[in-house]
């Protein structure tokens, strides 16, 4: 619209234009005004006052008008956020340079996602000719090594960009870097080994931590510095934070080698004390070590928000929030992962008394929490009574949740429920877990029973019985928003099935949406769900909504 109306005005004749043609000559103020008309011709503050009605992409176009409207596309009251999801691929690169470079310097809020979705095959990296390697090496894939240096490469250049930026208000990073690190690949070892001149070292005398480390030296030529990238972006990130003068929410969640157990170290008290939201998530770092402690926490007076791994929150923890010096806890999101029980324990996870006590200093306090593989006899330990469970989301590759864990969640949570994610992302079809033993009692029905704000709930790779799915349906109605059951999920009794004059699917599909009042069908296919394929990233966003839905 707007280049269309540009070019009507200097399709019309100009002012004198007629009076120049009866030989009466043109009015000279007249012809310096005609000759102004145009897009190229209105201020930079007008421009920019048109382009703030105008959503990104079209803003894009507009630019494309002149040069004068391409140098107002990129003035900082036109960007105040930035939300960036980035494949890891080199051709981002060029794109991604140009783009910080415009805004790094004063955008106040930041989101970037990293994502790899062409990973290389080979079993997570792992090349062939692996019996030449020493036992316990395991020689790296060069296309799998490109991929992981590109993507610190990126991170390297979103930093990069704003590290100076005092504007900065909130900063969120997301690396969905699991399928990398899934054979235990990635580690401090791998990343910290470097030739210090970034010479290449000799395939035939380096180890597989050598290999990695000598791909992710950059050329000298993009990398004077002749640290590995990994050590730049540690520092990098701590600059960001001590540069800082507004930041109220920091986010970083599954990011390789980003945050250090000394990172907020960096933060002024000042900031500190100001900070609303906190979230670290890191299932991979080595041995004991936690990305906070609680000593480190009583700086966060004002944190109305935070996320954990669950594992590295401590009862300690726990009372430092409950504390009335503390302002009132909204949204904790804890991530428990097989990995971080594998190496550290739950003997200092709080107990209920502790739970008693933060939810007398927060009453609205609710909690999200995300399971990987966790054994059921791990969750009956971890879900104590007096947790305000709002969320809960199960994901399984060898453990499958029990019936018991799901029958003790609607009981203690009641009235606190609200989303119940069940996925068991198993390799065999042919027989999924089935929850219920007595078929009179299956623990989703009485969930749906018990849980009365349930809104949503989402199974994969557990086995619902037709007649209980109908069931849920009609206890919830129309309050259960979201219903998503993958069809091979779903058995008929045979009862059902013997039945030749009705169509057993056709009549589920007809009950449940009757149940819940608006049309309904299973998810036939899984990969266009986030919730299912993604669990990591669906669990980092549903995060953030929650954590912003204060």
């Amino acid at each position: 619209m707007l280049l269309f109306l540009s070019q009507e005005a200097e399709a019309r004749p100009r002012p004198g234009a007629a009076a120049a043609a009866a030989g009466l000559g043109p009015a000279p103020g007249m012809a310096v005004c005609g000759e102004a008309v145009g897009a190229g011709s209105l201020p930079s503050e007008l421009v920019v006052h048109i382009f703030s009605f105008l959503a990104g992409p079209d803003r894009l176009r507009a630019s494309a008008a002149c040069s004068h409207w391409r140098e107002c596309l990129f003035y900082p009251a036109l960007w105040p956020r930035l939300r960036l999801s980035l494949r890891v691929s080199p051709a981002e690169r060029p794109r991604l340079d140009f783009l910080m470079r415009k805004c790094g310097w004063f955008v106040r809020e930041l989101r970037v996602q990293f994502a790899a979705d062409n990973y290389p095959g080979g079993g997570g990296g792992v090349c062939e000719g692996a019996a030449a390697a020493a036992e316990g090496e395991t020689p790296l894939c060069p296309r799998w090594l490109d991929l992981l240096r590109t993507y610190l490469e990126l991170v390297l250049c979103v930093l990069s960009s704003v590290r100076n930026n005092r504007n900065l208000q909130k900063l969120s990073l997301f690396g969905d870097i699991s399928i990398l690190q899934q054979h235990g690949s990635i580690s401090n070892t791998y990343l910290g080994k470097v030739d210090p001149d970034g010479k290449k070292i000799k395939q035939n005398s380096m180890d597989s931590s050598s290999v990695l480390a000598s791909c992710i030296v950059l050329p000298t030529c993009l990398n004077p510095d002749s640290r590995p990238l990994s050590a730049r972006i540690q520092q990098l990130f701590e600059e960001i934070l001590g540069n800082s003068r507004q930041l109220k929410w920091l986010s970083c969640g599954f990011m390789l080698q980003i945050v250090t157990p000394t990172s907020l170290s960096s933060l002024s008290n000042p900031i500190a004390n100001t900070m609303e939201h906190l979230s670290l998530l890191d299932n991979h770092i080595p041995g004991n070590t936690t990305l906070i402690t609680a000593v480190e926490l009583e700086r966060f007076v004002n944190l109305r928000s935070l996320a954990l791994d669950f594992c590295d929150f401590t009862a300690e923890m726990a009372r430092v929030l409950a504390d009335s010096n503390h302002v009132p806890l909204h949204r904790l999101s804890l991530l428990v992962h097989k990995i971080s029980i594998m190496h550290k324990s739950l003997e200092n996870m709080p107990e209920d008394e502790n739970w008693k006590a933060l939810t007398r200093n927060s009453t609205n306090l609710r909690v999200y929490i995300m399971a990987f593989d966790i054994k059921s006899d791990d969750m009956l330990r971890i879900l104590k009574p007096s947790i305000p469970l709002e969320r809960i989301h199960f994901d399984s590759y060898i453990t499958c949740v029990s019936g018991a864990v799901v029958d003790l969640i609607s009981r203690q949570y009641d009235k606190f429920l609200t989303h119940f994610i069940l996925m068991n992302d198993v390799i065999d079809m042919s027989g999924f877990p089935d929850l219920s033993d007595n078929r009179n009692e299956d623990p989703l029905v009485l969930l749906a029973w018990r849980c009365t704000r349930l809104s949503l709930l989402a199974v994969h790779g557990y086995t619902v019985w037709a007649h209980n799915l109908i069931a849920i349906a009609r206890l919830r109605g129309s309050d259960l928003k979201v219903l998503e059951v993958t069809e091979e999920s779903i058995d008929f009794d045979q009862g059902e099935l013997a039945d030749q004059d009705v169509d057993p699917v056709h009549n589920l599909i007809e009950q449940v949406s009757l149940g819940l009042g608006r049309p309904w069908h299973a998810v036939m296919d899984i990969e266009l769900l986030s919730v299912f394929t993604e669990p990591t990233r669906h669990f980092y966003r549903e995060m953030q909504s929650f954590s912003e839905g204060i």
